[in-house]
C-alpha cells in the first residue's frame, strides 16, 4: 500500500520551476499479509513419479592385459627385476601367494596383497642375475692363490677364522639383535707359545679353550654393532697372546712345589730313568741338575711314552685308564711281557 503526499511551499524552488513534490510511503506490512495469503502450501508427495531419464550408454575402454601375462619365457630377468625393490604383482609372471587363512582355503594371490609388499624378497637374486654382476666385478678382483687348494694351506696361513650370522626376517626393521654377535676362534697349536706361554695363555682364557678340539673361542655380544665386537675380540686375542709372553718377577722365584702342574722333566723321574739308562750302559757320570733335565731321551727305547703315562697320572689324578697306561709304559721299558688277563 502506497500514500501520495503534494507538498508545495510558498517560495520554494518547486514553484519557480513549476515542480510538484511527492512524497511515497510505503506500507510493507499489508503487502506482506496479502503475499502470504496468495501462497499456497506446499504438499510433500511422497509417492511422486520421477521422470524418465534416458539411460546412458556405457563406452567400451579397451583394456590391455597385465604385464605379467604378457611378458616372454625367454625374456632377461635382470632387466625386469635389477635390484631389491618392494614386491609388485604386474612384474612378477608367477602364482605367487602369501597371507594367513583358515584351514582349507588358499592363500591369498599376489594382487593387493600386503603381505608380498612387507617383507623383503630375493627376486632380484636369481643364479643368472648373480653370475651377470659377479662377471661385472670380475675385473675387480684378484686370483685365488693356487697355493690355497685345500683347507689344511688355509688353515696354515689364515689361522684365525670370524664367525657371524645374517638374518632376514618380516618386521618393522631390518636389523636383527643377534647379528651383532662375533664369534673368533683360533687353534692354539697355531700360536707357537712355549711352555711358560701355553700355560699362561690358557689361564688368561679359562672356559674359552677345548682341550678336544684345541680351538681357543672368543665370542662377544656385549657391543650394540658387530664392528665394536669385532675390534673387542681382536683385542681380546691380542693381550692375551702378548700378556701370555710376559714374565714377571715373581716367577722367576717359582720352584717346583708351587708348579700348578707336573712337569716330567724337572721331576726326579726323569732323574732316575737317567741314571737307570746309565748303569744299564756301565756308565758312571756325575750329572747337575740342569743336565738331567736338558737330557737327550731320544736314545733310550720306549722312554717318550713312559714320559706321558707318568705325566697323565701325575696331572689327570689316578684311575683306571692312567694307572694302565702307566703299568703298560713300564713294562715296555724294562722289557717285560704284557700282562694276560685271566678269566675266573
Amino acid at each position: 500500500m502506497s500514500v501520495f503526499i503534494k507538498y508545495n511551499k510558498p517560495g520554494s524552488i518547486g514553484n519557480i520551476f513549476n515542480v510538484q513534490v511527492l512524497w511515497r510511503f510505503n506500507s510493507t506490512t499489508a503487502e506482506t499479509m496479502r503475499k502470504e495469503e496468495d501462497e499456497e502450501f506446499r504438499v510433500l508427495d511422497i509417492m511422486k513419479k520421477r521422470d524418465r531419464q534416458q539411460k546412458r550408454t556405457a563406452r567400451k575402454i579397451n583394456i590391455q592385459p597385465d604385464r605379467a601375462d604378457r611378458m616372454p619365457t625367454d625374456q632377461n630377468w635382470g632387466n625386469v627385476w635389477p635390484g631389491p625393490k618392494t614386491f609388485h604383482p604386474s612384474s612378477v609372471p608367477l602364482p605367487i601367494r602369501q597371507g594367513y587363512v583358515p584351514k582349507g582355503q588358499a592363500p591369498p594371490g599376489k594382487k593387493a596383497n600386503a603381505e608380498l609388499m612387507k617383507i623383503p624378497n630375493f627376486l632380484h637374486l636369481t643364479p643368472p642375475a648373480i653370475k651377470t654382476q659377479c662377471e661385472a666385478i670380475k675385473k675387480y678382483c684378484t686370483e685365488w692363490p693356487k697355493l690355497l687348494n685345500s683347507e689344511d694351506a688355509i688353515e696354515k696361513h689364515y689361522p684365525v677364522e670370524v664367525i657371524t650370522s645374517d638374518y632376514c626376517h618380516a618386521s618393522p626393521t631390518i636389523r636383527n639383535p643377534l647379528a651383532r654377535i662375533v664369534n673368533l676362534r683360533v687353534k692354539l697349536s697355531t700360536l707357537n707359545l712355549d711352555k711358560h706361554a701355553k700355560d699362561k695363555f690358557l689361564r688368561l682364557v679359562g672356559d674359552c679353550y677345548d682341550e678336544k678340539t684345541d680351538f681357543v673361542t672368543f665370542v662377544s655380544d656385549r657391543c650394540p654393532m658387530r664392528k665394536q665386537n669385532l675390534d673387542y675380540v681382536n683385542y681380546l686375542l691380542t693381550a692375551c697372546y702378548h700378556e701370555s709372553w710376559n714374565v714377571e718377577d715373581w716367577e722367576k722365584e717359582k720352584c717346583e712345589d708351587d708348579m700348578e702342574y707336573y712337569i716330567w722333566d724337572n721331576n726326579a723321574s726323569k732323574k732316575s730313568l737317567v741314571n737307570w739308562h746309565l748303569r744299564c750302559n756301565n756308565q758312571e757320570i756325575n750329572l747337575t741338575d740342569d743336565e738331567y733335565k736338558n737330557y737327550d731321551i731320544s736314545g733310550i727305547s720306549n722312554a717318550s711314552g713312559y714320559k706321558e703315562a707318568v705325566s697323565s697320572l701325575m696331572n689327570d689324578g689316578e684311575n683306571e685308564d692312567t694307572v694302565k697306561n702307566y703299568g703298560s709304559a713300564v713294562r715296555k721299558l724294562l722289557g717285560l711281557p704284557e700282562r694276560k688277563l685271566t678269566q675266573c
